[in-house]
């Protein structure tokens, strides 16, 4: 067959990603936004106990990791959870509503994101929000169309960066006052029904800042090994993305005045209030390519989602077109920033990440729902499949319904 007889619909994504890029692009859409801007929500609704928050969102993400792990091999596909639930619970019409909720998710997250970028730069640059946010928007897609290896190379310098600034947090907070150290006995919540209400709670808002390492399934096309990267890429990226939380938080709760911490945009900025204009900058600077980064991450995987749905068969062809030179599905993408941007300038960032939040929820239930069901009807996969316990996906069935109703509650 000649280069003539190539069409764009049968040019198909190219495998760059190792292990260490998987998992800095998993950890670069984790540690983003939601650590960077929510949680001073958090804390108002859980107060110091804002890190056991994290702790319970990050359990609930855990028993889903695992599940994702096993069926990301057992179906190494763009668009996996979509063609998870498909393969295990033999419904065409809940394949394509998960595949679209995935999108969804993408999409609704990267205005919410998209937004926390355009407010920090805004403080640098004195111009409309609504247009520095569609300026970031554009940019950032014309990065995600760019290539994969250099998308995600950009995105993992992005991550090294906002996992700096992380570091930053805890350096200069415990450094600002090293007495918080014997203070860490006064995150433990006591036994009393109004506390834990409002730690649960802030559970729902802490998990919007785990969400992201399930995109790692969505460039499984694009993986070296999908076998034996993908499961470390989600395990590493949970890993890493908790103890970074618990870490920071803690510090933070510790530190700022809880009247100031809870009604702040940009939490984490207090912390460098003592240390000099310096400092601050710096970190502020951390901030816009943290928000920026899961920006490009979100659209990268919702791209990959529609792309993969295409060539599942469940949305019209044409979206399934990769382009010969950029070796990325364009047209999805192009799809997929324009939503973003109708998101954006419709709608405030909280309502954005409950939505995102209550989205990913629900999918995390059917993925579960869908191993649980794969796993009674049918013999263990043998080969380089990575094999969980079937009370793995129980656990995550439970935990994942239990956070989405508590959410909905007026605890």
């Amino acid at each position: 067959m000649t280069n003539a007889d190539i069409t764009e619909n049968q040019v198909e994504l190219k495998r760059k990603l190792t292990l260490p890029l998987l998992t800095l692009y998993g950890l670069g859409v984790t540690v983003g936004a939601g650590i960077y801007v929510l949680v001073g929500a958090t804390a108002a609704q859980a107060g110091l106990y804002a890190p056991i928050s994290f702790l319970i969102a990050a359990a609930v993400v855990s028993f889903t990791g695992f599940t994702y792990a096993e069926m990301s091999t057992r179906y190494p596909v763009s668009a996996g959870e979509a063609a998870y639930v498909r393969a295990g619970l033999n419904s065409r019409t809940l394949t394509l509503i998960v595949g679209l909720l995935v999108a969804a998710s993408g999409i609704v997250s990267s205005a919410a994101v998209s937004i926390g970028a355009a407010a920090y730069v805004g403080e640098i640059i004195s111009l409309p929000p609504v247009f520095l946010t569609t300026a970031i928007i554009l940019i950032v897609g014309a990065l995600a169309v760019w290539g994969i290896l250099e998308s995600v190379f950009i995105a993992a310098i992005f991550t090294v960066i906002e996992l700096g600034g992380l570091s930053l947090v805890i350096y200069y907070g415990i450094s600002s006052d090293p007495a918080i150290l014997t203070e860490l006995g006064d995150l433990v919540p006591p036994f009393e029904i109004s506390v834990w209400g409002g730690i649960l709670s802030a559970s729902l808002l802490a998990f919007f800042a785990f969400v992201g390492f399930e995109d790692i399934a969505n460039v499984a096309e694009e993986v070296v090994e999908p076998h034996k990267t993908l499961p470390w890429g989600i395990i590493l990226t949970l890993l890493v993305a908790t103890i970074a939380y618990f870490l920071v938080v803690s510090v933070v709760v510790l530190i700022v005045p809880m009247a100031e911490l809870a009604g702040s945009a940009a939490p984490l900025a207090l912390v460098f209030e003592k240390s000099g204009n310096a400092t601050g900058g710096i970190f502020h600077l951390i901030a816009i390519v943290a928000t920026t980064n899961g920006v490009l991450i979100q659209i990268i995987m919702a791209s990959r989602v529609i792309y993969g749905l295409a060539k599942q068969k469940n949305l019209p062809s044409f979206l399934a077109t990769v382009h010969p030179v950029t070796r990325t599905p364009l047209i999805a993408t192009a799809v997929i920033v324009a939503l973003v941007l109708i998101f954006a300038t419709l709608l405030p960032i909280d309502r954005l990440a409950q939505a995102t939040s209550s989205i990913v929820l629900t999918v995390f239930f059917l993925v579960n729902l869908s191993l649980i069901r794969l796993k009674m009807t049918s013999d263990e996969p043998t080969g380089n499949v990575f094999v969980v316990p079937i009370w793995v996906p129980v656990l995550g069935v439970i935990s994942s319904t239990a956070l989405l109703v508590t959410g909905l509650l007026p605890l």
